[in-house]
């Protein structure tokens, strides 16, 4: 949430990619994909990383071996919206990872994102050393390696598949960041109305581009294109230089579209259920194109 509320051909072609997209959304539209409807097992567990112990849920199906994905969450981190995620994620064949973001400076902050005020200084001053925790140089990537290898660590991964990553509003540079850090393991990534993904700085998202070999998209919010309307046009760019199989698609709702908790925007709710389940069926696309 960089405003407070708030990558094109490669070995597979970009309209090769549009057309697997379009078809999971259709899919999705019409009903469950093949292996949904799984009996999933929730799990808090401790991930153990350089700077200390992160809380997190684990979410998998009952029985077997599956492709493994990581969920970055938004600026309120882990709480029963991104267990929720998990948990249709497993369902549908999936070992799901979701972290708390903040593990450095607080155990997971938040239950529900709706209450929260961005009107309300005291409400948004809770979030700067949160975000800032995460943010600062090179704690998402230390932290990326150590999410990657415990789920490479579980017997429900099937770590002959690659895994998936997928981020919201300040999820979504660290969804580039984690594929860029572990470019032979992570096999599609996709940001979700995410924040700061091209910047004027030169340790810009967008600029790691050539480090990335996984499949990537992109949902780009309305209000985030009205304030920064060319980012789109230098995603697209940065990710077809680099020849890396990416789509960057525009959405009519605002940013935070996709998480059902979120709060409202002056009166009316962020959350927008016909735009979230197309999000999601251009995600199904993204895990079967980039999780071989």
């Amino acid at each position: 949430m960089e405003d407070q509320r708030d990558k094109q051909a490669g070995d597979l072609g970009r309209r090769e990619f549009v057309g697997l997209s379009v078809a999971a959304g259709l899919a999705a539209s019409a009903g469950q994909s093949a292996g949904a409807g799984l009996e999933v097992v929730e799990t808090d567990v401790e991930v153990k990383t350089p700077d200390g112990t992160c809380d997190a849920a684990f979410i998998h199906p009952k029985t077997g071996s599956h492709p493994g994905v990581l969920i970055w969450p938004d600026a309120f981190g882990l709480r029963p919206s991104m267990r929720d995620m998990a948990k249709r994620l497993a369902a549908d064949g999936y070992s799901v990872l979701v972290p708390n973001p903040f593990y450095r400076v607080s155990k997971a902050p938040f239950t529900d994102a709706s209450k929260f005020d961005f009107n309300k200084p005291e409400d948004r001053a809770r979030l700067g050393p949160l975000m800032g925790s995460v943010n600062a140089a090179g704690n998402a990537e230390k932290d990326a390696v150590a999410y990657v290898a415990f789920l490479d660590a579980q017997k429900e991964v099937n770590k002959s598949k690659k895994i998936g990553t997928q981020g919201y509003c300040m999820g979504g540079p660290l969804v580039v960041r984690t594929a860029a850090t572990l470019p032979d393991r992570i096999g599609a990534g996709g940001s979700f109305h995410g924040g700061g993904l091209v910047t004027d700085k030169p340790d810009s998202p967008h600029l790691l581009a050539p480090k990335i070999k996984a499949h990537m998209y992109f949902g780009v919010a309305k209000n985030d294109d009205e304030r920064q309307p060319t980012a789109k046009d230098k995603l697209k760019e940065a990710f077809a230089e680099a020849h890396v199989p990416a789509e960057v698609e525009l959405y009519s709702s605002l940013h935070g579209w996709c998480v059902k908790d979120m709060p409202m925007s002056n009166g009316q709710p962020i959350y927008n259920q016909a735009d979230a389940e197309k999000a999601w069926g251009k995600l199904m696309a993204l895990y079967k194109a980039g999780l071989a």
